[in-house]
């Protein structure tokens, strides 16, 4: 995905102006009301879509080793657990205790995991760290609270950290589209990381950045 990734979220973008969108970013209730009756509402675990999207994300990224990582909503701790063999260090952020319940049982067997309640952006844990990814997460925050998400992962990196965007492209009622809330984190990190791979499927897209501030 180069030059004609443009014209392509340009279209996505305009398509995905749905209506019954949510204006405002979703807060822990709607989190805990998803998982009220289902383990898993999103099926992290069972389906072929979130499958493949870990594996073009493990390929994705630049390094095979990162010193400390953080992953933004790590859910029940499926990606987790394969990341965690890639890290020196790995904390995952979830806003539903049951959620990270299962993601500690998950990650058992993975000393080097850890987890803690937080929602962001307006919790943020403390740290430095090269490696930040936030996988079917910024969609669910509104413009403003994307840009206040961009300015916590850019006071959190290390020199030369890497971030991994990856999104659903499709229609939703969140208040961000795929398109949009990756075109938007990219434009405002623009003073302290850019792009260094894309990709595009017809389900969603992965970006890598790179921090380019020490």
């Amino acid at each position: 995905m180069n030059a004609s990734l443009s014209a392509e979220t340009q279209n996505a973008t305009s398509a995905d102006a749905s209506p019954g969108r949510r204006s405002k970013t979703l807060d822990t209730e709607y989190f805990k009301g998803m998982y009220a009756t289902e383990s898993d509402p999103w099926q992290f675990a069972t389906s072929a879509y979130e499958r493949d999207k870990y594996a073009a994300t493990l390929a994705a990224l630049p390094r095979s080793r990162y010193a400390s990582a953080l992953e933004v909503g790590c859910s029940i701790g499926v990606f987790t657990h394969q990341l965690c063999p890639r890290c020196d260090t790995l904390l995952g952020l979830d806003v539903v205790p049951s959620v990270l319940d299962q993601a500690r049982a998950r990650c058992a067997d993975c000393p080097n995991a850890g987890f803690k309640l937080s929602a962001v952006p307006g919790d943020w844990p403390d740290g430095k760290f090269d490696l930040i990814l936030i996988s079917e997460v910024a969609y669910y925050l509104d413009r403003p609270d994307l840009a206040r998400l961009v300015g916590r992962v850019g006071n959190a990196l290390l020199p030369e950290a890497d971030i991994v965007l990856v999104h659903w492209t499709g229609v939703t009622h969140y208040p961000l589209s795929g398109d949009e809330a990756a075109e938007g984190f990219i434009a405002g990190a623009r003073g302290f990381a850019q792009v260094l791979k894309q990709e595009r499927t017809d389900k969603y897209r992965l970006d890598v950045l790179r921090a380019t501030r020490s």
